[in-house]
């Protein structure tokens, strides 16, 4: 789409929902809107522009994050159509990164719904701006004022509508904005933002009522802060109220603030083509990679050498250097070639090794990242169904193609010529077959999927080898190790107490390095976690010392520390919400207390019973095969991967490679 010369700035916005809350029928109506499109898609239909997948158009699912560009003024919007899907959250995580802002996709009829919370606490912990807009109010069924109470109550507590519907609930359902000149509109919205602004409490308690333009900054700068949201309701499907959410967007999210240096992030990579129909289908006959690379300061041209910087995943940091082929700045006028400036998203090649999660920028900048939501927690099995080692090789060869565009799935070679992958849940595993077959010409089978299962220091353990002088036999090396156990979620943390610069660098780094990968695989098949690895002795012999004996050497005391320090292995766990008519109540929680389920809360409704709690990972498939019949059809079940606890014994069958 060409741009308009009038553009001053670029906000990445990220569409998010749950599950056919309309998010993708929503980025629709804003490029036809807009005039990027000259037809609406159908997500039934399966022609939506950024469900360009194959496997997304047969489903009517968003699988993979989707970029298209709108203009609103003197300001592009770069919408990232996002999965709704629990399984896929994963992508979602990979798009909070590179946001401006938000707009949180919610349904009139459905409500507040249990992805939507997970979605709001995240984007709230972040302090992102977050605009709301309340979909289909033209269905029966569709709520206001009683929906906001539910948001205040579940999602967040300061909300400043800035639209109000006429016809509620019917096909006649009209939109119309609040302006802040009206007294009545601009006293309730100064009440809500007094809560989160001193200045604007002082004004409404000693008067007089501030005027439309004060109420109007403070609604900007605390939506930026992103402690108060605004709401606009609409229809994604005729339109009302899209418009006015447009200008919301434009008015009330700032762009990021930008700096010399390059430093951007990696958030997508796609098999071959420069376009996304092109790049989703990977068929471009050249077999590149594409990159969607959100630059955050700094310039980024074509031809360009550029080196990247990737977190492994047992933790180590890695960087590797390659030359931009091909750059294409999303919304850019004639699709140009750049320079690629900061705020802006640009689709580059050239870059054979690039991941998801690649970071450009100087090494001290790169954070061990962080993450938002639970790993995967389920792990599976997968063979080629073709019987011989080439086959096999051909099958890990694709999988490790797609753990570089979802690195959370960690394909790993197993003995026997299966590989491991690990899954959010059953979907994405149909969704991976299904691509094997369409993309690579592959049929796999997955064997059942089971939990994965860490491990944590249950106490401190040291161990040391050292370099034997006389009648030497092993590795030139002296190394010593001490772990000890940290607070959850810390990760592997690698410190010193021997004197930096007593090892030459590269011996420092083949003991780091070996630490993070032997702790990822774990000594007994499961990863180790939440601990702190500690260098307390080291030693070398001049030209005798290689990096490799650091290398042998290091998992071997690394095990002996481990050993010493005792463990504990822990099972994952899904938080669930069940709704479910009242007359099962019986029947579905005896079954939940066979599945080891903990119920934390229950609430009687109008319609029936809402449960919540948390239960076992390796229990969720069976109780979600006899849901339907405990329910007689009608339970709506949901759960995502949360907090792990301690195995209990004889509980579970180890995991994978255990």
């Amino acid at each position: 789409m060409p741009s308009s010369p009038r553009v001053s700035r670029t906000l990445n916005i990220g569409v998010l929902a749950h599950v056919d809350a309309g998010k993708t029928s929503l980025t629709e109506r804003l490029l036809y809107d807009a005039g990027v499109i000259d037809r609406l898609g159908s997500v039934d239909t399966g022609d939506t522009q950024t469900d360009t997948g194959e496997i997304e158009r047969q489903r009517g699912i968003t699988v993979r994050t989707a970029v298209a560009s709108l203009t609103a003024g003197d300001t592009q919007i770069n919408l990232i159509d996002t999965p709704g899907h629990s399984d896929f959250i994963a992508e979602v995580e990979r798009a909070l990164g590179v946001l401006d802002g938000a707009v949180l996709v919610l349904s009139a009829v459905e409500g507040v719904q249990a992805q939507t919370r997970v979605l709001m606490k995240t984007l709230r912990r972040l302090r992102l701006p977050v605009l709301l807009f309340i979909n289909k109010i033209d269905r029966a069924g569709a709520r206001d004022e009683g929906l906001l109470t539910d948001v205040r109550r579940a999602l967040a507590p300061h909300l400043v509508p800035l639209t109000s519907v006429r016809d509620l609930g019917t096909r006649n359902a009209r939109v119309r904005p609040y302006s802040l000149d009206d007294p009545g509109v601009r006293a309730e919205a100064a009440e809500v933002l007094a809560e989160t602004d001193d200045a604007m409490l002082a004004r409404v308690v000693d008067g007089p009522l501030p005027s439309a333009e004060e109420v109007g900054a403070v609604l900007a700068a605390r939506t930026a802060d992103g402690l108060v949201h605004p709401v606009f309701f609409g229809s994604a499907l005729s339109g009302e109220g899209v418009g006015a959410l447009v200008e919301g967007v434009a008015r009330l999210v700032p762009p990021a603030p930008g700096g010399a240096e390059p430093r951007g992030t990696v958030f997508a990579v796609e098999r071959g083509g420069s376009g996304t129909g092109g790049a989703r289908n990977g068929r471009d006959g050249r077999g590149g990679r594409t990159a969607y690379l959100r630059l955050f300061s700094g310039e980024v041209t074509l031809r360009q050498r550029v080196t990247l910087h990737r977190r492994e995943p047992g933790g180590a940091l890695t960087e590797h250097t390659g030359q931009i082929t091909a750059l294409e700045v999303i919304g850019a006028a004639g699709a140009a070639r750049g320079p690629l400036t900061a705020g802006n998203i640009a689709r580059i090649k050239g870059l054979p090794g690039v991941r998801v999660g690649d970071r450009l920028g100087p090494v001290h900048e790169v954070p061990s990242d962080r993450r938002h939501f639970a790993a995967p927690s389920l792990q599976t099995l997968v063979r080629a169904r073709e019987p011989g080692a080439a086959a096999a090789s051909r099958l890990h060869t694709a999988l490790l193609d797609l753990a570089d565009q979802d690195p959370l799935i960690h394909a790993r070679a197993m003995p026997g010529g299966a590989t491991s992958v690990l899954l959010y849940g059953e979907v994405q595993k149909e969704i991976i077959a299904a691509t094997l077959v369409q993309d690579y010409g592959i049929e796999a089978d997955f064997e059942p999927s089971r939990p994965v299962l860490v491990e944590r220091p249950s106490g401190v353990g040291e161990a040391t080898r050292e370099i034997a002088r006389v009648g030497h036999t092993g590795p030139w090396a002296t190394v010593g190790l001490r772990v000890e156990p940290t607070e959850r979620g810390a990760g592997v943390v690698f410190g010193y107490e021997t004197e930096l610069g007593a090892l030459p660098r590269a011996f420092h780094n083949a003991i780091e390095e070996t630490v993070y990968e032997t702790l990822f695989h774990g000594p007994r098949g499961r990863s180790v976690t939440d601990c702190r690895v500690v260098l307390v002795r080291s030693g070398f012999i001049g030209p005798l010392s290689t990096a490799a004996d650091f290398r042998d050497l290091t998992p071997v005391v690394l095990g002996e520390a481990l050993e010493r320090a005792g463990w504990r292995i822990y099972e994952p766990y899904h938080a669930f919400e069940l709704e479910l008519p009242a007359e099962t109540l019986a029947a579905v929680t005896a079954h939940l207390a066979a599945a080891e389920a903990d119920i934390g809360e229950s609430a009687d409704g109008a319609t029936g019973w809402l449960l919540r709690g948390e239960l076992p990972a390796r229990r969720v498939h069976g109780f979600e095969r006899v849901l339907p019949r405990l329910t007689h059809g009608e339970g709506v079940w949901w759960s995502r991967p949360c907090a792990d606890r301690p195995l209990r014994a004889g509980a579970a069958a180890p995991g994978l490679g255990s």
